[in-house]
């Protein structure tokens, strides 16, 4: 047997083959929406996943603020926040979050609270576009539509 046969691939920002997505999020759950885009993000679905470099692909949501959110946590869940000056601490619901004049920062949250923290993780969050509409300005990237389920 030829042990050189059997060599580890390790993939670099030149051997990437990176692809665009679009998720269409009306009527998906907030968390299971985020947990497959951060492993796309992340390229974990891919045979050559590299865990130190941004092996993973664009994703595009549209439809971000028509995300669900089961049982009471559109109320009941609180994100909490920091000014940094004494007394600062702020604080909001989902629902206000949604309510609000940007409800794709709920999906941009949910996703960079899993993706690593570091600048790989900067870097990999910079590889998602969140939309409200139905509409994106990426068409000529040629996008696939995938489904939740075909992850």
């Amino acid at each position: 047997m030829d042990t050189l046969s059997y060599k580890t691939v390790s993939l670099n920002s030149a051997t990437v083959d990176k692809q665009w997505f679009v998720i269409d999020a009306t009527d998906l759950v907030l968390g299971r929406l985020a947990s497959r885009i951060a492993l796309i993000l992340r390229g974990k679905n891919k045979p050559g996943f590299t865990p130190h470099v941004d092996c993973g692909d664009n994703v595009i949501v549209v439809n971000a603020d028509k995300v669900i959110l089961t049982g009471k946590k559109m109320t009941d869940r609180v994100y909490l926040r920091h000014t940094g000056y004494p007394g600062g601490q702020r604080s909001t619901t989902p629902e206000k979050i949604l309510a609000s004049s940007h409800p794709e920062r709920l999906v941009e949250r949910a996703v960079r609270g899993m993706l690593p923290k570091n600048r790989l993780g900067a870097k990999l969050f910079g590889n998602l576009y969140v939309y409200t509409g139905p509409e994106h300005p990426h068409q000529a990237q040629n996008p696939k539509e995938i489904k939740l389920t075909e992850i």
